[in-house]
């Protein structure tokens, strides 16, 4: 039997918590859904390269595919970035990121602040990302009325921040995360993502604001762009990309070598997502495979 949403009536824990298919290829339940969106890191790509199988694996697909990734950066450059690793250009119908959502709310008036300081993985992200903004950028936080936390340089230990995170909780500045990940898979392993420091924020007191996954609004835009319809979510993080997919009645495909490929390796894998949905409080997916196939 089908739901309106894909794929339904799944078998269930003694505790009533679904149990997760596993699934060797993406093409055995595509007829099911409507439209199929990728995260982008621990999915499609490793930040350098494309995962082998990837490019493959979506250019086979009948379905429409949309990407939805907690990038700080905003829309555009991220698909050109997709497209650079080797993917056609019209394998993604819609690209939509946390910097594109956090673009338009600054763009519609619905956040007041004027002055920014912006941390940023590389100079002249920030700048880029301001472009048609009617915000300033400033050089320090004393100048500022809010902070940026769009994007960490790769080697970023989360305790090196701690002088800074007082500082800006003592100027009492609003903190906006474009990026809400607290880990990102890489080639070389995990690295400290911005929502590791936006949550350290939060625990000394300060205050931040989360654009992208799990919250609710950034699905929703992509339902504005495709309409009603049966979606499934691909993505290797249960915080962002399963639980968020729930909350917008999605169902949910974990890819295990990406964010948790560590812990795949090591032991089985109906253990593992067990063990993972009790730690971030998440319903386990709806499907798991290894990799994009």
């Amino acid at each position: 039997m089908r739901s309106s949403r894909g794929l339904s009536i799944r078998k269930t824990w003694p505790n009533n918590r679904p149990v997760t298919t596993q699934i060797e290829t993406l093409a055995t339940i595509a007829p099911a859904y409507d439209v199929i969106v990728f995260d982008q890191w621990g999915v499609l790509h490793d930040g350098t390269a494309p995962y082998p199988g990837a490019i493959d694996a979506v250019g086979a697909l009948p379905n429409t595919c949309a990407v939805l990734s907690n990038s700080g950066k905003r829309a555009r450059p991220n698909a050109e970035r997709i497209t650079a690793m080797g993917f056609a250009p019209d394998a993604f119908a819609s690209v939509m990121t946390s910097g594109e959502a956090l673009w338009r709310d600054i763009d519609g008036g619905k956040i007041a602040a004027q002055r920014v300081f912006a941390v940023e993985r590389a100079t002249g992200d920030a700048a880029a990302w301001a472009q048609g903004l009617n915000i300033n950028l400033v050089t320090t936080p004393d100048t500022a009325d809010a902070i940026l936390m769009m994007g960490l340089p790769d080697g970023t230990q989360l305790a090196d921040w701690s002088d800074d995170l007082q500082s800006w909780h003592a100027l009492g500045l609003p903190m906006y995360c474009s990026n809400p990940d607290r880990q990102s898979p890489r080639k070389d392993g995990l690295v400290v993502s911005p929502g590791a420091i936006a949550f350290a924020y939060i625990d000394i007191g300060g205050q931040s604001s989360f654009y992208g996954k799990p919250h609710l609004p950034i699905f929703n835009a992509m339902e504005t762009v495709f309409g009603k319809g049966r979606y499934l979510m691909v993505g290797d993080s249960m915080e962002h990309d399963i639980a968020g997919a729930q909350t917008a009645g999605w169902d949910s495909l974990l890819i295990q070598n990406g964010l948790y490929s560590s812990r795949f390796a090591t032991d089985d894998s109906a253990q593992v997502i067990k063990q993972l949905a009790s730690e971030t409080s998440c319903a386990p997916p709806t499907y798991t495979m290894e990799g994009l196939q």
